[in-house]
Order: structure tokens, then sequence, then C-alpha cells
């Protein structure tokens, strides 16, 4: 009986993780949207929603603690519940983020658009795609999918350098677009900041279900 109630406990942190998981998505999705199509609402609904993304980390953090205290997981279910808690810190920074993004986006809604904005855009949707997928590599116990999280990471990093570089441009030939260029690098660090997050994830994934940390070494082998 104890297990069963233990399983049902378990069961209840893989929901609320992917509950959180499903909020912080669509809070990057329209932080990227009011960046993209000048909306100032998705914006502030975006800073407003940030303090439920919080109160859910509280959440998870004590459900982890409690089962550890009480339960004394072994193995496997030790795995979960310390990679949930991590998990639901790096949602939660996902999360911080995209407040970031809808706040500068926010300063340059007056502005005329520069054109990387458009390597931005093909940023975040790898981004929001990596954090997606990671998620349902958690759900799958998909270590293959995970892995393949992190392969995406590094293509993250190259449209980054490229919008810096195009970004930098424009800003040696026209000091008028200083303002507006040093916004855009701004959101493509935190798009960036995304990816590294997602990836933190399905590192957790490949850890939960291999018991392999492929931190810092991402060949995995």
């Amino acid at each position: 009986m104890e297990r069963h109630h233990f399983e049902g406990d378990l069961d209840t942190l893989k929901h609320r993780l992917l509950h959180m998981g499903s909020l912080i998505e669509a809070q990057t999705h329209k932080a990227l949207v009011s960046l993209l199509e000048r909306r100032a609402e998705l914006a502030r609904a975006v800073i407003e929603g940030d303090a439920a993304v919080n109160l859910l980390q509280m959440e998870i953090d004590d459900r982890c603690l409690k089962m550890l205290a009480l339960q004394q997981p072994m193995a496997t279910d030790l795995r979960l519940i310390t990679s949930a808690m991590k998990m639901g810190a790096d949602l939660e920074r996902i999360g911080d983020q995209a407040v970031n993004i809808a706040e500068t986006a926010l300063r340059l809604q007056e502005t005329p658009p520069l054109r990387p904005v458009i390597d931005i855009a093909e940023m975040s949707e790898l981004a929001q795609k990596m954090t997606r997928d990671a998620l349902d590599a958690f759900v799958r116990r998909d270590a293959a999918l995970a892995r393949d999280v992190l392969l995406r990471d590094d293509r993250v990093d190259h449209l980054k350098d490229t919008v810096f570089r195009v970004l930098l441009t424009h800003m040696m030939a026209d000091p008028g677009t200083i303002e507006r260029a040093l916004g855009l690098i701004l959101i493509s660090r935190n798009i960036e900041r995304i990816a590294d997050h997602a990836t933190n994830i399905a590192e957790d994934v490949i850890f939960l279900v291999e018991g392999k940390d492929v931190r810092h070494h991402h060949s995995g082998e």
C-alpha cells in the first residue's frame, strides 16, 4: 500500500513538471511573438505570468524534498526525483529568459525593426523545439531524442554569432541603430540561454534513463 501511494506521488510530480513545461512553452512563445509582431499586450502577459511559473517551481521542489525525506527512494526513483528538481530549476530559468525578452520587446516597440529579427525568429524556433523535445524525451524516457537535443545547441550558438556580426555592422554603419541593435543582441543571448537550459534538461533525461552523466562531453560515450 505504501509503494502504491509513493507511485501516485511520482505520477503527480511528473504531471506537475509537464504542466510547468507547458506553461513555460506558452510564455516563451508569447515573448517572441511580442517581439516579432510588436504586441505589447503579449509582452505584459509574459511578465505578469512569471509569478505562476515561480510558484510551480516551489511546489515541485517541495514535493521532491518531501518524497526524499519521507520515502528514502532508491535507484531509479531517486534519479527521477533529483532530475525533476533540476528540470524544474531549468524551466524556471527559461521562464526568466522569456520575461527578459518580453521586457526588451516592450522597449523596442516604437522603433523600426532591424533585419536580424529574421535570424532571431529562427533561433527562437530552434530553442523552443529543443525545450519541447527535451520534455517529450522525459515523458517517453527517450535518451536518443535527448541526445538529438544536445546536438542542436551548436546551431543556436552559430545563429547567435551571426546575429551579433550583422548587428555590429549596422551599429558601425549607422550609430542611430545602436539602441535597437543592443536590444536584439540581448534577446539573442536570452534565446541562447533558453537553448542551454533545454540542453540541461536533455542531459537530465539521459541521466534518468541510463544513469549516465553526459555533462561537458556531449558525445555521451
